[in-house]
């Protein structure tokens, strides 16, 4: 009984548009914006997205590399390796700037990444590519 009253307060609330409950994640309705891309050097490349309505950091870090994916395989490359990524967060507008190099084959070491696979990953979760 408790349970069914939990579930029709919320409901409610939910109507009456106030805020989730505590414990109860709010939709995620991301607006992706621009994507910067600039090579910095033959391989080298950084991508500098923003976007609204982020849950945290990861949400647009996964942006930048969404990005870097479909890169890579606009330029003819099947993989990416992340160096780092910055992400800041001023008024509601978070902003990555990733710096990824790309590559024909899998390149050396621990956050690399297989484009192809990440670019259908990125669209199964309507992540907007460059």
């Amino acid at each position: 009984m408790r349970r069914a009253l939990a579930l029709t307060a919320m409901a409610l609330g939910a109507l009456a548009g106030c805020e989730a409950p505590q414990g109860v994640p709010a939709p995620f309705t991301p607006e992706y914006g621009k994507i910067e891309t600039r090579l910095l050097d033959g391989d080298l490349v950084n991508f500098v997205v923003n976007m609204r309505g982020a849950r945290g950091p990861d949400d647009v870090a996964a942006y930048a590399e969404c990005a870097a994916a479909q890169y890579a395989l606009i330029r003819g490359y099947g993989f990416a390796r992340h160096l780092r990524t910055n992400v800041d967060e001023e008024g509601g507008l978070w902003r990555a700037d990733a710096v990824y190099t790309i590559s024909p084959a899998l390149p050396r070491g621990l956050k690399t990444i297989d484009a192809e696979v990440v670019v259908f990953d990125c669209a199964e979760n309507g992540i907007p590519m460059v």
